[in-house]
C-alpha cells in the first residue's frame, strides 16, 4: 500500500493531478470498515495480506492525501 501511495505522489510531482486523485480514490476505497488498512492488498481478490493494521499505510494514505490538496489548490508538493 505504501508503495502505491509513493505512485500518487510521484503522479503529483509530474503534474499528471487527475491520475493521481483516481488512483488515490480506488486506494482509500479498499480500506476496512473502520477506515483501517493493511500492508498489501491483493489485486485480484482484494484480499488484505500481510500485517494488518499497517502504520506505513495510514502514514502513505495522510501523506498523499495532503500532497494532494496542495496540488488541487495550485500549490507546491
Amino acid at each position: 500500500m505504501l508503495c502505491s501511495f509513493w505512485l500518487v505522489d510521484n503522479l503529483i510531482g509530474q503534474g499528471r493531478i487527475e491520475e493521481a486523485d483516481e488512483l488515490y480514490a480506488s486506494l482509500c476505497a479498499r480500506a476496512s470498515p473502520l477506515g483501517l488498512l493493511s500492508e498489501q492488498i491483493n489485486p485480484s481478490t482484494g484480499e488484505f495480506m500481510g500485517n494488518f493494521p499497517q502504520a506505513f499505510s495510514h502514514i502513505g494514505i495522510i501523506a498523499s492525501g495532503v500532497n494532494l490538496a496542495r496540488a488541487k489548490a495550485g500549490a507546491q508538493p
